[in-house]
């Protein structure tokens, strides 16, 4: 019964070498003790080759989006093939686990999702699959707004960051597109709301003080969701903080929320943020 007796009818072509790539899930504790899954998948270390690998961490945390494993010809070919780890973290905000663990990080509790994130990129290091230098992370939309604060709250524990089409000012961000419709998500910021969104508003936590790592920054001109002021406010503080070790910025004229117009464009944004890692995190080695 199941699986054992079922018949293979029709399949798509390979369109990567998944020889060898295997998938696991794993567990991480936040801060508040909660046990936080992930998908691991990659090809096991080479012999006499057990040290970090170069690791990308997906995820994003918001208005009950499961996020749940699939098939990625993009990740395949473009980064597992070239021996790179993917990690996909199943975060609170999402809908992975039902309406609680989306309201488990609604507005006040928004930091609950940022501590999940920090702690899956924690456990990968402690378990020794990678090392912060070649630990990236990469989100976009309200994934961007987490990337945002992984910039602001661990900038030490990544080597890149890869931001696509994000919210970033959360003072603003309800008078800008359609920002008003999220609010039951994130919280009003002309009221006394402001005092929980301030402290996940990447924009105005940047730290002049602090060292950033690499960041590509993509977002579309014309988004008609998220406005790409947060995208070009961030990059130009953080050009005039001039801290942060590698800053490299993306606009598309055309596109719209998923920032590209067609399928040429879509394939020149995913090399272009490959590329960047395999350069930063891969040591330009992959």
């Amino acid at each position: 019964s199941g699986l054992s007796t079922s018949e293979m009818l029709r399949q798509l072509p390979a369109q990567f070498d998944s020889t060898g790539v295997e998938m696991s899930q794993g567990f991480a504790t936040s801060k508040d003790g909660t046990l936080v899954p992930y998908f691991i998948i990659g090809k096991p270390a080479a012999p006499g080759s057990p040290g970090p690998r170069p690791t990308l961490l997906y995820g994003y945390g918001g208005f009950e989006i499961s996020l749940t494993p699939g098939y990625s010809a993009v990740m395949g070919a473009g980064w597992l093939e070239a021996g790179g780890v993917y990690v996909c973290a199943n975060i609170r905000g999402g809908g992975e686990f039902g309406p609680d663990w989306h309201r488990a990080a609604l507005k006040e509790k928004r930091h609950k999702a940022y501590e999940d994130f920090i702690a899956v990129g924690v456990n990968l290091v402690s378990n020794g699959v990678t090392s912060p230098a070649q630990l990236a992370v990469r989100g976009g939309s309200n994934g961007g707004l987490l990337m945002g604060n992984m910039m602001t709250m661990r900038p030490d524990l990544f080597g890149a960051v890869v931001c696509a089409v994000p919210l970033l000012d959360m003072k603003r961000y309800s008078h800008l597109l359609a920002g008003a419709s999220w609010m039951a998500e994130f919280g009003n910021p002309d009221t006394d709301e402001w005092e929980f969104l301030k402290k996940y508003s990447s924009y105005h936590n940047i730290d002049p003080s602090k060292p950033y790592p690499p960041m590509l920054m993509t977002t579309s001109t014309r988004d008609d969701r998220v406005h790409p002021y947060h995208a070009r406010s961030f990059v130009k503080r953080l050009q005039e903080t001039g801290n942060c070790a590698e800053l490299h910025y993306y606009e598309n004229i055309e596109g719209g929320h998923g920032g590209a117009a067609d399928s040429k464009q879509q394939a020149f944004m995913q090399v272009l943020y490959l590329e960047f890692l395999k350069r930063t995190i891969g040591n330009g080695s992959m």
